[in-house]
């Protein structure tokens, strides 16, 4: 019974985004594990951008980083 937690930003997955992640998660364990679907869980937290962070800061500053070097 497989269960997989996927977390994004919170910044407007739209429900048939989701409804690809939870699909096709699902059909890859199938796949590649032999994997029951009927008993595959896909959970997908969205998560606050100030309650996600990369290299140490904040993500919106390692972003604005980002763009800086570019």
């Amino acid at each position: 019974m497989p269960y997989v937690n996927i977390q994004v930003t919170r910044e407007g997955v739209t429900p048939e985004q989701k409804a690809q992640l939870i699909k096709r998660t699902t059909d890859l364990l199938a796949d590649v594990l032999g994997k029951n679907p009927s008993t595959t869980f896909v959970v997908i937290d969205e998560v606050d951008m100030e309650n996600w962070g990369i290299g140490g800061l904040p993500v919106e500053e390692f972003r604005a980083g980002l763009k800086l070097t570019s």
